[in-house]
């Protein structure tokens, strides 16, 4: 893996560097409050593959970036759909699992370090693994704070693209990391959704890095405040 360009890395570097695991963790490295989106899509923007699951567009240059960003996490926050589709299980690091009919996936149901963030309307009990954020829709500031109280400032989520969406028109998202790995897809919006799905957004964002290996890109974004 190698940088391309470095316009406000987290450490000292140049295009042309070569990357390895450790400088990947140091690129991902944070301290203090953080809320990192990580996605992956085709060249022509696809968020999924032809099965409807990202899983099937991934690289192993993007995997290694995800894996850096797991380590450097505190928390992982994600939608319930995705959790679902591409079958999670239990994590390193503790999930929040946002579903607003309160249903945890079953791949992580009753799993250690697993919370079902959800809105009161649903009829579920407030406790230690289940949180009520928000009356009648889970309100994401919220998920947020709880999440930070409870495991730590570094929050990364990994979708799906309508909790991205929510989470970005609060205005709560500081970093976007988004790789493109070489392939097309074609196909309908409604079959390989962009990724974020939600209300229309105008935000701008500043490059802190630019990565390339065998083809795919790992891009990361700051959002410009």
């Amino acid at each position: 893996m190698r940088i391309l360009s470095a316009d406000d890395a987290a450490v000292p570097c140049s295009p042309g560097d070569e990357v390895d695991d450790a400088t990947l963790d140091a690129l991902y490295g944070h301290t203090g409050d953080l809320l990192r989106l990580n996605f992956v899509t085709t060249l022509d923007g696809a968020a999924t593959g032809g099965d409807g699951l990202s899983g099937t567009i991934n690289s192993a240059p993007d995997h290694r970036g995800f894996a850096a960003m797991r380590r450097a996490a505190d928390v992982l926050l994600i939608g319930a759909g995705t959790v679902r589709a591409e079958e999670y299980g239990p994590a390193r690091v503790p999930m929040v699992v946002v579903s607003r009919s309160a249903q945890l996936p079953e791949t992580v149901r009753g799993s250690q370090g697993v919370v079902l963030a959800t809105s009161s309307s649903c009829g579920a009990t407030e406790s230690g693994t289940v949180w009520l954020c928000g009356e009648d829709t889970v309100d994401p500031a919220t998920v947020v704070e709880r999440a930070r109280s409870s495991f730590g400032p570094h929050v990364l989520c990994e979708g799906g693209p309508t909790l991205a969406a929510q989470l970005v028109a609060a205005g709560l998202v500081d970093e976007l990391a988004l790789s493109w790995t070489p392939r097309l897809v074609g196909g309908g919006r409604g079959e390989h959704p962009r990724i974020l799905d939600g209300a229309d957004l105008d935000v701008q964002l500043s490059s802190r890095h630019l990565l390339e290996e065998g083809g795919t890109l790992l891009g990361l974004w700051r959002v410009d405040r």
